[in-house]
């Protein structure tokens, strides 16, 4: 039987309407890129992807990078995010693309 818990109680523990889905990603960049060439592909990836579509990204790296993928705002990623993301990075060169499926970013191992 489920619990009863108020709005308030689920906003904070980040429950039901307020539960955040993401995923992780990672990938590299082709040996020997320059330092302008990532910073000119990161810079594409952050306005071609995540801004256009409202994504957030906590992670980093140089050659290679990792990291989680969420909305900006209290919401729920989701399959077509995930193919945006893995898209991008393929078609703009990126080697071993890989994302996990959808998972809760609060409660994850």
């Amino acid at each position: 039987m489920a619990q009863q818990r108020s709005r308030r109680l689920r906003k904070k523990m980040r429950l039901d309407e307020f539960q955040e889905i993401g995923f992780m990603v990672s990938w590299e960049f082709p040996e020997g890129t320059t330092v302008e060439k990532v910073d000119a592909a990161i810079d594409r990836f952050i306005s071609e992807v995540f801004e256009a579509h409202d994504l957030s990204f906590e992670g980093g790296g140089y050659l290679q990078w990792d990291g989680l993928v969420c909305l900006q705002k209290i919401g729920k990623c989701t399959e077509e995010h995930r193919a945006v993301v893995s898209k991008w990075l393929e078609s703009n060169g990126m080697n071993n693309v890989k994302s996990s499926e959808l998972m809760d970013i609060n409660y994850f191992d």
